[in-house]
């Protein structure tokens, strides 16, 4: 696949957006629907590796079937009906709950050909992307930035070019080395996630449940304050991974990859787990959490994504947040652009303040919590015996509370301080 516009050499343009995975690609599109010049920055070519779960909650279903690929994702991807929830010794089997806005199902779609797919929809409506091609320094005029030194590996020389634009968008990912060039910082009072993932062969590969272990255990057999997984991608393989917080006092001690293979070993066999049937080894990453990165505004530019700290503490999700940040800074940049008043990018930061301020500082909360071992064994013990209560807590965690219903963040309030009831205090 080629999407490079290769006639630009200097570039001009209304909006650069730099970072080509699912907030970038998504801001790009949105952009570019509304009738704006686009360009388009990926420091790789599609189809490129990404570490990730691979699975998409019903958020990230709405929002990529309404950039029109209901179609694509029903190909590419594999449908499934909701979560199978495993801990301390049993198993809840939770369908999605209902829901006005959003779809009753996900999809397990690595992430390879997922970031392909949007941006080939994102150059069907014209947008310039521009692969192998990376943001290597801001351009800043008058103490403004106003575009970026680009480095185009497929150009003849591979010499760097400028382009220029009326404004930025950064969304290159949780290191984003162009948001730390403009001052980004990663707040480190909140929570980090550490996880690893690996994809093996499994005749389980075409499940209709997402499965999720609430138990993970590392060498010793201690339960540790995280999560395991495996997403049926229905092509033969599964992703299995696990995941951990840094509000567990001993994260930084623990080797995810001596997790990860603890976490293979201890898996049911019937998946059929082991060296053998692996794709390869498993890779992973830190991931912010929580808006932990910030400022998410500038004078001519907007941070989004994982690049933004965008991630939900509650269950490690990031893709829905990507696509939503990327579409809200999309609306933000349009207005600014359509008004003329770069005031108009301080919208996004009301947006973000509006839509997951209260939840995210919810979630702050809940993983503070159960970073001690003993309240998380507590928890996921006290949870795994109700179903009612366990149906309820995935509304929460994967943010699906209907309208009707109260608010996420005063929901959660509610469960946390029901489970806390329960919980023995740690020791000081």
């Amino acid at each position: 696949m080629s999407l490079i516009d290769r006639d630009q050499v200097d570039r001009r343009c209304d909006v650069l957006v730099v970072g080509g995975g699912p907030s970038g690609s998504a801001c790009a599109y949105w952009l570019a629907s509304a009738g704006h010049d686009v360009v388009l920055l990926e420091r790789k070519r599609y189809p490129r590796e990404k570490t990730c779960g691979d699975g998409l909650t019903p958020r990230s279903v709405r929002q990529l079937e309404q950039m029109g690929l209901t179609e694509e994702l029903a190909v590419a991807g594999h449908r499934y009906e909701g979560l199978r929830s495993h801990g301390f010794g049993r198993t809840l089997e939770l369908t999605w709950p209902s829901h006005p806005e959003l779809p009753g199902y996900g999809y397990v779609i690595t992430r390879k050909d997922l970031d392909a797919l949007v941006a080939e929809r994102a150059a069907k409506v014209g947008v310039a992307v521009w692969e192998r091609a990376e943001a290597t320094a801001p351009i800043i005029e008058g103490g403004l930035l106003r575009g970026a030194v680009v480095t185009r590996k497929d150009a003849p020389d591979a010499a760097p070019v400028e382009v220029r634009a009326r404004y930025v968008v950064v969304a290159d990912g949780a290191n984003s080395r162009f948001g730390r060039a403009l001052g980004t910082t990663r707040n480190r009072s909140y929570p980090l996630g550490m996880a690893i993932r690996g994809y093996y062969e499994s005749p389980l590969h075409a499940e209709r449940w997402i499965d999720s272990w609430l138990d993970i255990r590392d060498r010793a057999g201690n339960v540790l304050p995280g999560y395991g997984w495996i997403f049926p991608v229905g092509d033969g393989r599964v992703n299995v991974g696990v995941g951990l917080l840094s509000t567990f006092n001993q994260w930084k001690a623990v080797n995810t990859t001596h997790l990860m293979e603890s976490f293979v070993e201890y898996a049911p066999a019937a998946w059929d787990l082991r060296p053998e049937t692996a794709c390869g080894p498993p890779t992973g990453g830190r991931l912010p959490m929580g808006l932990s990165v910030g400022p998410h505004v500038g004078p001519t530019y907007l941070v989004v994504g994982d690049a933004g700290g965008t991630i939900n503490p509650f269950n490690g999700e990031g893709i829905a947040y990507a696509y939503e940040t990327g579409r809200m800074a999309a609306d933000a940049v349009h207005l600014a652009l359509a008004s003329g008043d770069g005031m108009a990018l301080h919208s996004y930061q009301d947006a973000l303040t509006d839509r997951y301020g209260l939840y995210y500082r919810v979630a702050r909360t809940f993983v503070r919590v159960i970073g001690h071992p003993e309240i998380m064994r507590v928890l996921v013990s006290t949870g795994m015996r109700n179903r009612s209560l366990m149906e309820w807590v995935l509304r929460i965690m994967a943010n699906l509370l209907r309208p009707d219903e109260l608010g996420p963040a005063e929901a959660a309030y509610r469960a946390l301080a029901a489970l806390a009831r329960v919980v023995p205090q740690p020791a000081a």
